[in-house]
């Protein structure tokens, strides 16, 4: 049996039994032959795959009630992608038998699950172990094929189960897509409260799906613009605390922070490189906004643009090797890429209208921004080279985009108007697929902006 460990505050031991699960169901009779069940996510709308995923058995009570609740949050995972659309429970035909005999090792009656229509079944089951730790393990089947596609089975502290489901619906999600999951990870945002003229703007952390939401910050000092790093959960974000902008680099997971440094006329925090060693921003010196990095072990920086144009909200390129920002040199405000060390600027933006928040790809495939055009805003895509652009969605006011890990989804913020007497205005969160499909809000209690996805969590 493989055992993995993954470590920090909220730790869970993954005892990943493929192998073996893969022996039970082989031990079970051959299969036919058949194409692996898949989901072709090149295209722009597509048909949901049809899964059904039943409540997980437990022997007790307890284990039931939570087995029902993992199966829950597995089946809102995979609905909230767009590529699934898990059956109603009330369709299934004698799940409860099946599941039960699922946990025992033994095959589904796959002639049930095609009758209801479903492509994909998943069936789990949860026990309490004599230590008090949980157990958690699943089955995905191919009902087509009458064949087991995926087995898993792990160990965790009983209030770490949520995860447990996120990690399960990342498997399948993974095993059926090709891509990896994003189901993993946690969001922080700026939470905003208060009449238009006393605003109160805090950090936010949740889960991806809104649930284990919390504060970190208490609100006396204006925040804005959180960045997670893609190696860690640590995020930068800029705090007017005195009226002074000053950078601050925060530990998620143990609450430690520091400051980088004060910066006067900076008006987006840093975001990192992809190696988590490096911070980019950009800065203000005598009127002129360069752009400069700072290495996070030295805090030593070195200035990559110097000219009299306003070059703003850079970003790295996942290699490191390239950087793509926002300057209005050209005599509008455009998108430029240049090589990591400010070398080779080229202008790769030339369609109506301004950009802005230049995004890079954990893929390396596009670059998200924002456009504002005809009092317009919108969030695209493009390549790196430019070419490509797509609009994914626009409004009245649209802006912060930020890469899922898997640099399949963007979060983003949507503002609506206030009224002439600046009431009613809103701002929510809302995701989207980078086709442009499936675009939905994700719930905070508060209004939200300037969301910043995390790495999947270690």
């Amino acid at each position: 049996m493989k055992k993995k460990t993954i470590r920090g505050p909220r730790s869970l031991t993954a005892m990943l039994m493929a192998a073996a699960l893969a022996a039970c169901a082989l031990a079970l009779g051959p299969a036919p032959a058949h194409a692996t069940l898949q989901v072709d996510i090149t295209r722009g709308h597509l048909e949901p795959l049809p899964i059904a995923i039943p409540e997980f058995y437990g022997d007790n009570p307890d284990t039931a009630g939570r087995g029902r609740e993992i199966a829950g949050v597995i089946a809102a995972d995979l609905e909230r992608s767009g590529l699934f659309k898990p059956i109603s429970r009330q369709a299934f035909l004698d799940a409860a038998t099946q599941v039960r005999a699922a946990a025992q090792g033994v095959q589904p009656r796959f002639a049930d699950w095609r009758a209801i229509n479903a492509q994909a079944l998943v069936t789990g089951a949860v026990e309490q172990a004599s230590d008090g730790r949980l157990n958690v393990s699943f089955r995905l089947w191919d009902v087509f094929g009458a064949t087991q596609m995926a087995g898993f089975k792990y160990g965790t502290q009983p209030n770490n189960w949520r995860r447990v489901a996120h990690i399960v619906a990342d498997a399948i999600y993974k095993r059926i897509t090709g891509e990896d999951g994003y189901f993993d990870t946690r969001i922080v945002y700026v939470a905003e409260s208060g009449p238009p003229d006393r605003r109160i703007k805090r950090l936010a952390i949740m889960d991806q799906d809104g649930a284990n939401h919390r504060y970190l910050t208490d609100g006396r000092a204006l925040v804005l613009t959180p960045r997670f790093s893609p190696t860690a959960q640590e995020i930068t974000y800029l705090s007017y605390l005195q009226g002074t902008p000053r950078v601050f680099l925060f530990n998620i997971d143990t609450g430690q922070q520091e400051v980088i440094g004060d910066f006067p006329g900076m008006t987006f925090a840093p975001r990192f490189s992809a190696d988590g060693n490096k911070v980019i921003m950009s800065e203000a010196d005598n009127a002129n906004t360069d752009i400069y990095t700072m290495d996070l072990r030295t805090r030593q920086k070195a200035r990559l643009t110097n000219n009299p144009a306003i070059d703003t909200s850079p970003s790295f390129a996942p290699d490191d090797q390239h950087i793509v920002f926002n300057s209005d040199r050209g005599g509008s405000q455009q998108l430029y890429v240049m090589n990591a060390d400010g070398s080779d600027v080229r202008r790769i933006s030339f369609g109506n209208g301004r950009y802005a928040t230049p995004v890079w790809s954990p893929r390396g495939d596009l670059i998200a921004f924002t456009k504002i055009s005809g009092g317009q805003f919108s969030i695209g895509v493009m390549r790196p080279d430019g070419s490509g652009e797509r609009i994914l969605t626009d409004g009245f006011l649209v802006e912060g985009p930020t890469w899922a890990p898997n640099g399949r989804v963007l979060m983003y913020f949507r503002q609506t108007p206030s009224d002439r007497n600046g009431r009613g205005a809103t701002s929510r969160l809302y995701t989207i697929d980078v086709t442009g499909y499936n675009d939905r809000e994700v719930v905070t209690p508060q209004d939200g902006s300037d969301p910043a996805w995390s790495p999947l969590k270690r």
